[in-house]
C-alpha cells in the first residue's frame, strides 16, 4: 500500500508554470482531492498529512531543487520507516509525449535527475512512479524545455491531463495500489 506520494518540482516563482513542475501543478489543481492539513516545513521539503481515494498518506514536495530530490525523500522514508514499494512519485517524463500518463513500478530513469536522486537516496529503483509526459523538444536542450513553460495550447489541456491522473490514481488506490497490472498508460 502507497503511504508516501512525492510531488517533484523546483521551489522558486521562475520554475512554478514550467514543465519539470507538473508534479505540483497536478497537486495543486487537484488539492481538494487529497484532503490534507497544514504544510510543515521539514524533511528538506513540504509535507502534510492527506487522504487520497480514502488512504491515509504523507504528501511531500521536496524543497531542495529537482536535482538533489532523494535527500527530501530519503529523510522522510526513514522518519516513518518507509520502504521503496511505499512509494509514489509524480514526476514530468520526456520519454512520455504530451498528454501521455503512466503508473509503474520501478523502470528506467530515463536520465531524470530527481529520480536518480531519490533511488541513490533510498537504495532502489522500486518505487511507484506516476510519469506526466511533457514530451522531448524538437530543438533545443532538453534541461531547457524541462525548464521552460508549458505552451498556451499545452496549458489549456492540462485540465485534462490532471483529471486523467486523478482517475487513474483514484482507481489504482481502490484495487490496493498492487503492481499487479501495470503498467497503465493513458493517451488523453
Amino acid at each position: 500500500m502507497i503511504r508516501l506520494i512525492v510531488f517533484l518540482g523546483n521551489k522558486g516563482l521562475k520554475y512554478s508554470k514550467t514543465r519539470h513542475n507538473v508534479g505540483w501543478q497536478f497537486l495543486a489543481d487537484r488539492s481538494d482531492s487529497f484532503a490534507f492539513a497544514n504544510w510543515q516545513e521539514k524533511f528538506h521539503g513540504l509535507w502534510a498529512k492527506g487522504v487520497f481515494a480514502q488512504s491515509p498518506q504523507y504528501l511531500l514536495k521536496p524543497m531542495t531543487y529537482m536535482n538533489e530530490s532523494g535527500r527530501s525523500v530519503s529523510a522522510i522514508a526513514q522518519y516513518f520507516s518507509l520502504e521503496p514499494a511505499q512509494i509514489l512519485i509524480v514526476h514530468d517524463d520526456v520519454e512520455l509525449d504530451f498528454r501521455t500518463i503512466r503508473l509503474q513500478m520501478g523502470g528506467s530513469l530515463a536520465g531524470h535527475n530527481g529520480l536518480r536522486s531519490i533511488s541513490s537516496a533510498i537504495g532502489s529503483k522500486d518505487m511507484f512512479r506516476l510519469r506526466v509526459g511533457v514530451g522531448r523538444p524538437t530543438h533545443g536542450s532538453v534541461s531547457s524545455h524541462v525548464l521552460g513553460r508549458f505552451d498556451e495550447f499545452e496549458q489549456a489541456e492540462l485540465q485534462l491531463v490532471f483529471l486523467a491522473m486523478e482517475q487513474i490514481l483514484e482507481a489504482w488506490f481502490k484495487q490496493g495500489c498492487k503492481a499487479d497490472g501495470l503498467p497503465i498508460t493513458r493517451k488523453i
